[in-house]
């Protein structure tokens, strides 16, 4: 849900840092809640958050699935696409059938979000919602799905088993909803969701959302959507909010954990994330931050849901101030005033750049992306411009030292322009390895003095025409 406390004009928005800024391109300022069809106890959870104003996706989205519409919705990272299907539910539901809403989502933290996110909402509703996902005891879960509840807010891979266990049925779904489609798609969910989508037999309403939308995404649209709604408001623009500052960072790998030090010195994040592609890694940076006396927690998949329970905890009370992740891990880290995105690893989706920054500049605040590149990486960075449809500005520090190349690297460099060596000389031929009854001596005739002693074989289908005919 994306706050809009007005203070002082329907444009003006005033935030916790006391910082003014105008956010057209993010909320939609001729509008209210109610001016939407929302009905009174829904409003009424909206006003108890304190929001006021809707975002564009909002208020485009809302109406539509409303009126019962199929949706296929795009916007950027950060601006509010959760509350866009997650309020219209509560408002269609009327409390008499359980498992009328399905929701599925990529990961546990996102389901634990939504799950908050819509309770608050619904709070003078008769709604129950439940959260079930991998990474807790399947009993417990179980147990709260004996009481029947109206919304279910989970991943793929426990929705099934709860369905297999006859636990959730998919014949009360009146309103199925994905939230970051991409996303599931990107980490193997493709086949969950087409089986949950396809046993779902009865006449029901489907939304999508998603920050990109791809081929694969708008086949599936086709296949389990009718007549959707095509909300693509990103078209033609940059999938990234404004209020990010990108930048990027020449940097040789053997660097990065330096050059990290050293930026994270003069930019002094308020709250930070710092992106890794691999477990390993995130384990390796946050270890070398914290003997540099920064704390810095982890966030990956290897940590129990209990432990990733209280850094996100620990995250939004501000008990620490850097998290080191991985981006599935990240997945459903919804922190307001995150200041800084750090990708000490470039990603080789693009996509994946995307949904990083998107932790940063939500709810129409500033933010910052930096990310690290090394020589190497010029065509991952070219793609995410493509993607993006932004030039990333590469920024310098004077006053960084570089290290010295590491033994190691300059062995494997040598090792390889030995093997190149080697390897042109035995496919290089010079001509005094040409034997000496094939020289020719009109070069004019026979270049490289290279001449012809045999016609080429018949079964080459070659063939000599000694005269013209």
């Amino acid at each position: 849900m994306i706050p809009s406390r007005c203070r002082s004009g329907p444009r003006a928005l005033i935030f916790e840092n006391h910082r003014t800024m105008t956010t057209h391109d993010i909320f939609d300022a001729t509008k209210t809640f109610a001016d939407l069809g929302l009905s009174d106890a829904i409003l009424k959870g909206i006003e108890d958050q304190g929001f006021e104003h809707p975002t564009i996706i909002q208020s485009q989205l809302i109406p539509l699935a409303i009126e019962g519409k199929d949706i296929l919705g795009q916007s950027k990272t950060g601006t509010g696409k959760t509350a866009a299907f997650g309020l219209p539910a509560l408002h269609v539901l009327d409390g008499s059938t359980p498992f009328a809403c399905l929701c599925l989502v990529p990961t546990r933290e996102l389901a634990i979000q939504v799950t908050r996110e819509m309770r608050e909402l619904g709070a003078h509703t008769n709604l129950k919602v439940l959260a079930v996902y991998g990474g807790q005891p399947i009993n417990t879960q179980a147990e709260k799905l004996k009481k029947k509840p109206h919304i279910i807010v989970g991943t793929p891979g426990r929705v099934m088993d709860m369905h297999q266990r006859k636990l959730l049925p998919y014949d009360r779904i009146q309103l199925a909803m994905l939230d970051e489609v991409d996303r599931m798609l990107d980490i193997g969910f493709r086949e969950d969701i087409r089986k949950i989508l396809g046993g779902i037999k009865q006449t029901h309403q489907t939304i999508f959302v998603s920050a990109t939308i791809s081929d694969e995404i708008m086949r599936l649209a086709k296949k389990y959507m009718n007549d959707p709604v095509d909300l693509s408001l990103s078209e033609a623009k940059s999938l990234t909010v404004a209020q990010v500052d990108q930048e990027c960072v020449s940097v040789q790998n053997w660097d990065k954990l330096k050059m990290l030090h050293h930026v994270l010195k003069i930019e002094k994040p308020d709250l930070a994330i710092v992106f890794c592609r691999m477990k390993v890694t995130v384990d390796k940076v946050a270890k070398s931050l914290q003997k540099k006396n920064i704390e810095a927690a982890v966030l990956h998949a290897n940590l129990h849901q209990g432990k990733r329970n209280r850094v996100m905890d620990q995250l939004r009370k501000r008990e620490i101030r850097i998290v080191v992740a991985s981006d599935l891990a990240a997945r459903g880290i919804d922190v307001d005033n995150i200041t800084h995105v750090f990708n000490y690893d470039v990603p080789e989706d693009p996509e994946v750049y995307v949904h990083r920054i998107g932790r940063t500049a939500r709810k129409g605040q500033d933010g910052k992306a930096i990310m690290f590149v090394t020589p190497e990486q010029s065509e991952l960075l070219m793609n995410i411009e493509r993607l993006t449809n932004v030039e990333i500005p590469t920024r310098t520090f004077e006053d960084f030292k570089p290290g010295p190349e590491p033994e190691r690297i300059q062995q494997d460099r040598r090792r390889v322009e030995a093997e190149r060596e080697a390897l042109r000389k035995a496919n290089s031929r010079t001509v005094e390895e040409i034997p000496a009854d094939a020289q020719g001596g009109d070069d004019a005739k026979f270049p490289g003095g290279l001449v012809p002693k045999q016609l080429p074989s018949k079964r080459m289908g070659g063939r000599l025409r000694t005269r013209r005919r």
